[in-house]
């Protein structure tokens, strides 16, 4: 479960940071962008999701909208992830995964507040 769980969580980022370097490129390359290649690279990786946020949204959303919709879902799917990250790696500390999560969590330990920086 948890190797699922660090998957999802990295499509997760690609995909968020994709739309991210879209928008910034919206902004930068102006009416132009259609015609950059990086653009449109960008826009293939991440038209699944703004096809499933545009199907789930009201007709009222502008289609102008749908991709900081779609910025906001893979945000909060991102947070559910990480949440889920932690309690899978507090239940099974052993799993690869969570070596470095592990070492400044102490389980079963009050954390004094001469540990905390570490």
């Amino acid at each position: 479960m948890l190797t699922l769980v660090v998957i999802l969580k990295a499509l997760t980022e690609i995909a968020g940071l994709a739309l991210l370097g879209q928008g910034v490129l919206h902004v930068f390359a102006g009416a132009n962008r259609e015609q950059n290649l990086f653009y449109r690279v960008l826009k293939t990786i991440t038209a699944p999701i703004i096809r499933v946020v545009r199907f789930v949204t009201p007709r009222f959303v502008a289609d102008q909208h749908i991709g900081m919709a779609a910025f906001f879902l893979l945000a909060g799917i991102w947070l559910a992830l990480i949440i889920e990250y932690r309690g899978l790696c507090v239940a099974e500390p052993q799993h690869s995964a969570c070596e470095r999560l592990v070492r400044h969590i102490p389980v079963g330990e009050p954390v004094t507040s001469g540990e905390r920086g570490r």
